[in-house]
This record gives C-alpha cells, structure tokens and sequence, in this order.
C-alpha cells in the first residue's frame, strides 16, 4: 500500500514539475518577445517624433519651396537656377539653366 501512495506522490510530483518547467521555459520566451518589442516601439517613437518634426517644419509654406526647389530644381517666374557639379578633379564648375 505505501509502494502505490509513493508511486502516486511521485507522479503527481514530476507531473507539477514538468508543468512549472513549461511555465518558465514559456516565460523566458515571452520576456524575449517583450524585448523586441519594446525596441520596435522605441524605433517607431523615435520615427513619430522626426515626423513631427517634419510636419512643423513644412507648415512654413517659405520652407516648403525651399526643400522643392533643393530636392527637384524647382524654380519660380523670374528666377534663374544654377546647378554646380563637381569634376573629377575636385575643383567646381558652374553651368547656368535657363
């Protein structure tokens, strides 16, 4: 009778032992994925506050021409652009466009 009772007390045992092995193995997988995440929100804060920035910066309608006529050669009536281009050898050369 007491060889079952301990057989019992035994399965019961590395049953709950096996259970709290899976919690922990299950825990250390999450607190992992919490970390990555935590990165990605702290990447995704980081894009959200440039962002806004650039939203305030391209309220300004005089800054908004100012980054068409830098980034796509934009010019208005009356205004003339000029272009430098480097050469090979390092020193500048300005051509004029119409």
């Amino acid at each position: 009778m007491n060889f079952w009772r301990f057989l019992i007390i035994l399965v019961i045992f590395a049953v709950l032992s096996l259970g709290v092995y899976n919690l922990v193995v299950e825990r250390k997988v999450l607190e992992v994925e919490i970390s990555k995440l935590n990165e990605t929100v702290l990447s995704l804060k980081d894009e959200n506050k440039s962002l806004k920035e650039n939203i305030e910066y391209f309220k300004n309608p005089e800054n908004l021409i100012k980054e068409l006529k830098s980034q796509f050669n934009y010019k208005e009536v009356g205004e003339k652009l000029i272009i430098i281009v480097p050469n090979a050898t390092g020193s500048f050369t300005t051509s004029p466009v119409p």
